[in-house]
């Protein structure tokens, strides 16, 4: 039981009664005696006499227990019941939401501005993320949470929070070139990720089933297993591989916020985004400021981008087959990276020219080098076949490469391995850190390199892929061999020698996921 909201009672020693006359005593103390005395025959029998009761020495009272020191802590307290108030207050928006599709929110802002969905959003940040410009690290921002979490509320509230200039970083991309990021402070990824916990609750009921980007409880594998799950039991005999290019560049102002006013009547929400979407970017101690995109890295860009897509293509996706289409069409997109089963080739052919018409009018076009319309499925090898043709192409979706193939007794599949591209550049990027580490010590860099096959395997180990994980160990193996033959002139490391640590340091290569079918059945 608590007083207050996350404080409990101050301990109170409840004092046992003693078995004589100490009742009295205690009274005459001022101590404090709630006991009472039940009387039973055998009790009344067995009762003495008042002169030997006077007589009698007190038996001595006992001291009951207050609260335990190991109890909950008061701020894990708080924690808790922060949690369930935002939980029950967004399943009311939620609920809202679901109920009428074409209901707008006109009071929002007291969501986003609690306390407790800021302690919310806090605790949901990457402990270890690089800070922004501020260089403030989560732990630092900790150390006095709840005051700064109060002041955060009330600037809030009170309209007078700014938000800053994002900081530039670039990450290698596969193909060679630079990925650009923005690094907001934490602060803005605080609040941030307040805006992201109410507005799911209001775009998760209207989102689409077959949209699996940067949603809650759904990932890269199921988008994965909904693709195959999808060609497996549709009549898809042509497949659409599509890209947007430079989406999170791309994204325009202007129709994001009356995307975002369908459903959001708040105004003081839209500036908040606004907000965001103004502050900038620092590079080279220089800001720059544009009208479009939005920068990878804060924790709003990807909700953004789904609300865009949904409008600009989800929506519109899913019209067009119903109303155009006379065969199959399945549709799984992932963020700007799409693709798209189709039964028949002239509607394949017709979508693609709608949807590169579609996607102009929101400022958006088609990646040419990445976007391709391939003959695929369970009639493909034997169309080509009867053409002349080799086996049918293969497209990459989310890091695998599909491909037909069949299973043991002869029935068509679609199996996975993994890209080759991605896994020419994970190699390129641990040749240049085991160089970096080349004089560490060997259990250091062992159990650091056995933690990266652990993390390659979550992701990877897809049924039928486990030869491409093998090789990839086996290549690993391969670059710290080399590494540690270079450590000096007479350190040569023999093969022998480096299957011993490979054994000792590196886990064996398996099968993580299960079957697609197994894992969920879905209708696309």
């Amino acid at each position: 039981m608590t007083h207050d909201l996350g404080k409990s009672h101050r301990p109170i020693v409840p004092a046992k009664p003693p078995n004589k006359g100490g009742a009295e005593r205690m009274q005459s103390q001022g101590e404090l005696y709630t006991g009472t005395k039940v009387e039973t025959p055998d009790t009344a029998k067995s009762e003495p006499t008042a002169e030997r009761s006077a007589s009698a020495p007190t038996a001595e009272g006992v001291e009951g227990r207050g609260l335990a020191e190991g109890n909950l802590q008061q701020q894990n307290a708080r924690r808790i019941q922060g949690r369930e108030r935002v939980h029950s207050a967004l399943e009311r928006v939620r609920a809202a939401a679901k109920q009428d599709k074409k209901m707008r929110f006109t009071a929002l802002l007291h969501h986003v501005y609690s306390v407790d969905t800021l302690r919310e959003a806090y605790l949901r940040l990457h402990k270890e993320a690089s800070p922004g410009v501020d260089n403030v690290t989560w732990r630092e921002y900790g150390e006095a949470l709840e005051r700064n979490l109060e002041d955060l509320s009330l600037r809030l509230r009170r309209g007078a929070y700014r938000a800053k200039p994002v900081r530039r970083v670039y990450i290698p991309k596969a193909d060679g070139r630079q990925r650009p990021l923005g690094v907001p402070v934490l602060e803005d990824k605080v609040v941030q990720q307040a805006v992201v916990l109410v507005l799911n609750a209001i775009y998760e009921t209207d989102f689409l089933g077959f949209s699996y980007g940067f949603r809650p409880g759904r990932s890269q594998h199921h988008a994965l297993d909904a693709l195959v799950v999808g060609i497996l039991r549709r009549k898809v005999n042509w497949v659409l591989d599509a890209d947007i290019r430079g989406f999170f560049d791309a994204i325009d102002h202007g129709w994001l916020v009356k995307f975002l006013e369908y459903r959001i009547a708040d105004r003081r929400v839209v500036r908040l985004i606004q907000k965001w979407l103004k502050a900038g970017v620092l590079e080279d101690g220089e800001r720059r400021c544009s009208e479009q995109g939005t920068p990878q890295g804060g924790s709003i860009s990807p909700l953004l981008a789904n609300i865009y897509l949904h409008y600009a293509f989800d929506l519109w996706a899913h019209a067009w087959r119903r109303h155009n289409c006379k065969g199959d069409v399945i549709i799984v997109r992932y963020a700007d990276d799409f693709v798209v089963g189709f039964e028949r080739r002239e509607e394949a052919e017709q979508f693609l020219a709608a949807l590169r018409e579609r996607l102009a009018c929101f400022a958006l076009e088609l990646h040419p080098d990445k976007t391709r319309l391939i003959e695929f499925g369970r009639q493909a090898s034997g169309r080509r076949r009867g053409r002349g043709l080799g086996r049918p192409e293969t497209f990459n979706f989310l890091g695998f490469t599909h491909y037909c193939s069949t299973t043991r007794k002869g029935r068509y599949t679609v199996k996975r391995r993994t890209m080759a591209q991605k896994m020419r550049a994970k190699l390129k990027e641990l040749t240049l850190e085991l160089r970096r580490r080349m004089h560490a010590p060997i259990p250091v860099v062992g159990r650091w390199l056995g933690s990266v096959l652990v993390g390659h395997y979550r992701y990877y180990g897809v049924p039928y892929n486990h030869r491409a994980l093998a090789a990839f160990r086996l290549a690993v193996s391969r670059l710290w061999q080399r590494t540690l033959s270079r450590r000096s002139q007479k350190g040569y490391v023999t093969v022998e020698r480096m299957r011993r640590l490979a054994q000792r340091w590196f886990p064996p290569a398996r099968i993580v996921h299960p079957f697609p079918e197994q894992r969920l059945i879905v209708i696309t």
